[in-house]
């Protein structure tokens, strides 16, 4: 989910702690997004997406485009 952490570090939302508050969710589960270590549950997607100004699709895409 490296789209979240490069919006985040844009200014999009300042710190993982603020995301998590936001999104009701622990800061080290960010964290594990951002590395891509996990995914986050998929009911949690559209929130997630408004929070960073994408799509759901931009979201799950996103770990997907160096695979080509």
């Amino acid at each position: 989910m490296n789209v979240m952490r490069e919006r985040r570090l844009r200014g999009a939302i300042p710190t993982q702690q603020e995301v998590a508050k936001a999104l009701g969710v622990q800061p080290s589960a960010v964290s594990k997004w951002e590395r891509g270590i996990a995914k986050p549950r998929a009911d949690k997607l559209p929130m997630i997406a408004k929070l960073y100004g994408c799509t759901i699709e931009e979201l799950l895409a996103d770990g997907n485009s160096s695979a080509r």
